[in-house]
């Protein structure tokens, strides 16, 4: 099975000069737990709502006008091909502890992002099985 017949299409993606405000209402608007960061049509990170607390609320001196995505982001972003195998994608999830990939296209164009919810919709149970109490572990 391919990455591009698990993920979900069409991601929302920011810039990293928008407002970690904004970015905190397009979560909340549409439910999800984290957004990549794209410049020039390229991906250059990922923002989770942990970072928005952690790096963002939590410091002394955090300024919800002043404060941008390219703040709080985490930079240098793991991602893999839509013409990926699920099990190869899923095998980073595990070996970089994250919970969700961004997905390329052949041309570097992100078309889509993989999270552990869509694995299980789609992937093996053994696999599945594996990656979550692999990637749980490292959250203690």
């Amino acid at each position: 099975m391919k990455v591009k017949e698990a993920m979900h299409k069409g991601v929302d993606w920011v810039g990293p000069d928008t407002p970690v405000i904004e970015l905190a209402k397009l979560m909340r608007s549409r439910d999800i737990g984290a957004v990549p960061i794209g410049e020039n049509d390229r991906l250059i990170g990922m923002v989770t709502d942990r970072d928005v607390v952690c790096k963002g609320l939590a410091l002394d001196n955090f300024d919800p006008q002043r404060t941008t995505v390219r703040d709080v982001m985490t930079a240098g972003i793991h991602c893999c091909r839509d013409d990926d195998d699920l099990a190869k994608a899923v095998k980073h999830m595990e070996s970089q502890s994250v919970r969700r990939l961004p997905v390329i296209n052949k041309s570097k164009r992100m078309v889509g992002i993989l999270s552990l919810g869509d694995v299980g919709h789609s992937a093996s149970s053994d696999m599945l099985a594996e990656c979550v109490k692999s990637i749980s572990a490292h959250h203690h």
